[in-house]
């Protein structure tokens, strides 16, 4: 999970959130939406800590290490509280039964073998631990038109007027990505065994009106842009 755009855009990734604050915040809820007696979390691609930070404070959920390749996020990320080890998901040495919670919030698509690091986590939990995979659909609204901005190299396309949020994702950070369709997630987690799979989602609006409003999750995955995938080592 090696990104060295992040090191030079930690800032900008932080900035943009804060501008898209309904869009933050209707992902802090899906975010929580599996954490109920999570027990010790371990956040994998934690990036800035701004996450964390929010579920500790307005949501007593405490997340209190990372796992984060990039030094800038994981500078940032120690100065909000958390103790946080540069590494990748795929190659980070993983006490076993240590955490009952493995979190991949927004990062699959930033990690180029999910499957080595999905099989990682599931080595490391104890049974009935758990995983949640969380991020943008390759199939949704916003995984089309971040594909199309890839493709193009470019938020300024013909293709893509008017139909992108006012403040759309940096195009240095969109060019590190890889999405992957919920199917896929969905085949790499059983491969490594886990099962009891369930599924979560919020903006379920077109990208062009989702920061008008917080939103609530809601279960399944057929509508949202967020989706979250929790599943159980049994």
């Amino acid at each position: 999970m090696k990104n060295d755009s992040f090191d030079s855009y930690a800032e900008k990734y932080d900035a943009w959130f804060l501008e898209n604050r309904n869009v933050l915040y209707s992902e802090v809820k899906l975010v929580a939406y599996f954490l109920k007696n999570a027990g010790r979390i371990l956040s994998m691609g934690c990036g800035s800590g701004l996450f964390e930070m929010i579920l500790r404070k307005e949501f007593g959920i405490a997340i209190k290490d990372g796992v984060e390749p990039s030094a800038d996020m994981a500078e940032i990320a120690r100065k909000r509280g958390m103790s946080v080890e540069i590494g990748t998901a795929e190659d980070v040495c993983l006490e076993n039964g240590r955490y009952d919670t493995m979190l991949y919030n927004g990062c699959p698509s930033y990690i180029p073998d999910l499957e080595k690091a999905v099989g990682n986590s599931y080595n490391a939990l104890p049974e009935g631990g758990r995983i949640i995979l969380i991020d943008i659909p390759k199939e949704s609204s916003y995984g089309l038109l971040y594909n199309l901005a890839k493709a193009t190299g470019t938020w300024d396309h013909v293709l893509l007027k008017d139909v992108y949020p006012r403040n759309p994702y940096p195009i240095e950070l969109v060019n590190q990505s890889n999405w992957r369709t919920t199917a896929e997630k969905v085949a790499l987690l059983e491969n490594a065994g886990f099962s009891g799979l369930a599924f979560a989602q919020t903006l379920t609006k077109h990208p062009i009106y989702s920061n008008n409003m917080v939103e609530e999750p809601v279960a399944g995955y057929d509508s949202g842009d967020y989706v979250a995938i929790c599943a159980y080592k049994q």
